[in-house]
């Protein structure tokens, strides 16, 4: 079941369409996390890399993500890119908390660096990611010039943001960074058209919630965001015997300019359905065409 790759932006990276978001392997202790096991982790983690998934995001705010990396996966650097972000504030395994404040200072992003690099025992990270920052948070701390440094020592090889409306648009116009990571799904498209202009601009897509955390009830996605699958009549779009959250993925994957979206799972058999969807990939240009346009006219509209 081979996956398609997407060129990452100006990185050169050949990427995965579909990659894997490791917050799913945080643990119970933040952000409402399920519980996870040492056994679980190893599985999951693994079986990314076994159906080809060559990109995995990460945090160092994400509970055990990043250690579980190193413990699983590092004998296996060489065969995935690995994404994190820094900008966070230290998050124990012992600890229980739905907050994690952010600091944007030089001193704390290379604590985030260098305990990153040990957690996940690696010498480099390819994509080191400031994680969800304002544009006056990024003037205040010169923080472009903190992620230059860190690509200079050689332990990041390209710098990227985490980001959002309003902020990306005046990054964009900036051009330092090489990658953005960026919230979009059919239910959520406020981000349609800043992803083609950051694309535009050179740099590389990553997705965030592209399956809007999966159908109520199956996976754990909101009822009102939800809602508006239904409004907007896509059930009559799904091929026969395919998911919603199936048709949205494919939906994702159709939009020209994302080049890999992370989806995170625990679940094995959610990851072998995921490769499936992907396998079959992006929607015919009649039915995407035809599903934006019943968007739009459910009040789902790119800004």
């Amino acid at each position: 079941m081979a996956l398609t790759t997407k060129t990452l932006g100006r990185t050169g990276l050949e990427v995965t369409q579909l990659g894997y978001g490791a917050m799913e392997v945080r643990g119970s202790r933040i952000w409402g996390g399920r519980p996870v096991t040492e056994n679980q982790a190893n599985t999951i983690l693994n079986a990314v890399l076994d159906a080809g998934i060559n990109f995995v995001d990460t945090a160092n705010d994400y509970g055990r993500s990043e250690e579980f990396i190193g413990k699983f996966l590092s004998h296996r650097r060489s065969e995935f890119y690995l994404a994190t972000k820094c900008g966070c504030t230290v998050v124990h395994k012992d600890e229980h908390t739905d907050e994690t404040p952010h600091v944007w200072t030089r001193e704390n992003l290379f604590r985030g660096l260098h305990e990153s690099l040990e957690r996940m025992k690696t010498d480099y990270v390819d994509i080191m990611q400031l994680h969800n920052p304002s544009v006056e948070q990024v003037e205040q701390g010169d923080l472009v010039a903190v992620l230059q440094e860190m690509k200079a020592q050689g332990k990041v090889r390209w710098i990227g943001c985490s980001s959002t409306l309003p902020h990306i648009t005046t990054y964009i116009g900036w051009g330092v960074f090489d990658t953005y990571q960026i919230p979009y799904s059919g239910l959520e498209r406020q981000h349609e058209n800043v992803i083609s202009a950051a694309a535009k601009a050179g740099a590389g897509i990553i997705d965030r919630g592209g399956v809007a955390r999966g159908e109520p009830g199956v996976g754990l996605g909101n009822q009102d965001r939800w809602a508006k699958f239904e409004a907007g009549k896509l059930d009559e779009l799904r091929e026969e015997g395919e998911s919603r959250s199936g048709f949205l993925l494919r939906f994702l994957l159709s939009h020209p300019d994302i080049h890999t979206t992370i989806v995170g799972t625990l679940i094995p058999e959610h990851l072998t359905e995921n490769m499936a969807v992907a396998a079959r990939g992006p929607l015919s240009a009649e039915v995407y065409a035809e599903a934006k346009q019943r968007l739009d006219a459910a009040g789902e509209t790119p800004a």
